[in-house]
């Protein structure tokens, strides 16, 4: 590449599509991985982490890049799908480098490292990191006051290899646009410090959904760091049984003292999920469905259907019960899916399209037989019914997925590539 080769600022890497000669595409960029050196000597960019479909995480050296241009990244196309596993000597740069507190040389003042700059060495495959974008002040990349620099790399000092003053705003505007399952594979692939930090920033929403997807491990760690007070509002915002999942695997105390904090409603759903087998209807399902009265209209129903905070299984459908319309319901009456209102005008009544052919699940139904019961009938949710009729709560076919796969799905390669995949084709 000439001396003239443009200067890619790290943040329009985020996420970059990465693609073989062909046009298929590969991965997205996740990571870029950075060889600190001694002195004020630039940083290398040894390469970048790409996170397959599979969501393996692999290393794609910068020797296999043939361009960065247009938000999309073009490799030689031969890849090594070994898992990425990052070395005492190297750095990721979203993981661990922005944010940092460091000094500016020139006048000791403490600056904010919003972004760095990467460019291609003249007549050479080497790439460096060339500049640092800081602001100063105390604040990270929301701060609004505070003048922002472009500088040397040389011009700054305090990228020591230890993990210190270290904020999570810049990272978080990075993965802003991340799906909260993505999210938490980022979370999961940073240091236990990073892990806490970038936890501490999210938001309460935000950050439940972002549980819901992690390791049991990683959730306990994580929920550990927070206050109680805040812990407790943060399982309030998580789906009922994921919540109660969590709670199960912690000590005794720590359990009742959280419960003790949250709203009265919300902890007698969690004891009663808790009460249930987890690998059982009862211990999987949720204690939130869309209910609905007999003589509630489809207008209604569309109407809580519409609802964005509702995942795509529970806005399938809605359940029509008499009452109360709290779990555990009323009389259970049947189910309206989501097809067949859109099929009625809006003021016919759920009661008159009811599905009640179908027997809903008993509490104890064990997951084989829920698995069971979503293969025969093509069924993305399912109710929970107690011996007296009531409406206990809804499984989904997510929660089905999640018990049914190994601990450690998120580690395994999923071999979706074919045959060739492993040789590196």
């Amino acid at each position: 590449m000439a001396a003239s080769a443009p200067r890619i600022f790290v943040s329009h890497l985020s996420g970059v599509a990465v693609f073989d000669p062909n046009g298929d595409q590969v991965g997205r960029v996740r990571d870029l991985v950075v060889m600190l050196r001694v002195g004020r000597r630039p940083p290398r960019l040894l390469g970048l982490v790409v996170e397959l479909v599979t969501r393996r995480r692999i290393f794609l050296p910068m020797t296999r890049v043939t361009s960065i241009e247009s938000g999309q990244v073009i490799t030689t196309g031969v890849l090594n799908v070994r898992r990425f596993e990052q070395r005492p000597t190297e750095r990721l740069v979203f993981g661990e480098l922005l944010d940092r507190r460091v000094k500016l040389v020139e006048t000791g003042e403490e600056v904010t490292v919003l972004d760095l700059s990467v460019q291609q060495l003249p007549a050479r495959r080497d790439w460096e990191v060339d500049r640092v974008l800081v602001r100063k002040g105390k604040g990270g990349a929301f701060r609004r006051k505070g003048e922002t620099m472009l500088v040397e790399w040389s011009a700054v000092t305090g990228f020591s290899l230890e993990e210190h003053g270290q904020g999570a705003e810049s990272l978080l505007a990075t993965f802003e646009q991340l799906r909260a399952a993505d999210l938490a594979n980022v979370l999961h692939h940073l240091s236990a410090k990073r892990r806490a930090e970038v936890a501490a920033a999210l938001d309460d929403d935000r950050l439940a959904d972002v549980l819901e997807e992690l390791p049991e491990d990683d959730q306990i760690e994580i929920l550990g760091k927070l206050q109680e007070e805040r812990a407790a509002d943060v399982l309030e915002a998580m789906d009922p049984d994921d919540a109660a999942d969590l709670l199960a695997e912690l000590p005794e105390d720590e359990k009742e003292r959280l419960l003790s904090l949250m709203q009265p409603s919300d902890a007698a759903d969690m004891r009663r999920l808790m009460a249930y087998e987890e690998k059982t209807a009862g211990g999987l399902m949720t204690t939130e469905p869309i209910v609905l009265r007999p003589d509630a209209s489809v207008a209604d129903a569309l109407a809580r259907v519409r609802n964005p905070d509702l995942s795509p299984a529970l806005a399938a459908q809605v359940y029509v019960c008499r009452p109360p319309d709290e779990t555990p319901t009323g009389k259970y009456l049947g189910t309206v899916h989501f097809q067949r209102l859109l099929r009625d005008p809006p003021y016919t009544l759920v009661s008159s399209i009811l599905d009640d052919d179908l027997q809903p699940l008993a509490p104890d139904a064990p997951l084989p037989v829920v698995a069971g019961f979503f293969a025969t009938y093509d069924m993305v949710a399912a109710p929970v019914v107690d011996e007296a009729g009531s409406l206990l709560g809804v499984v989904t076919v997510d929660d089905v997925l999640d018990h049914m796969l190994p601990d450690d799905w998120r580690e395994t390669e999923f071999h979706l590539y074919g045959e060739g995949a492993a040789d590196g084709a």
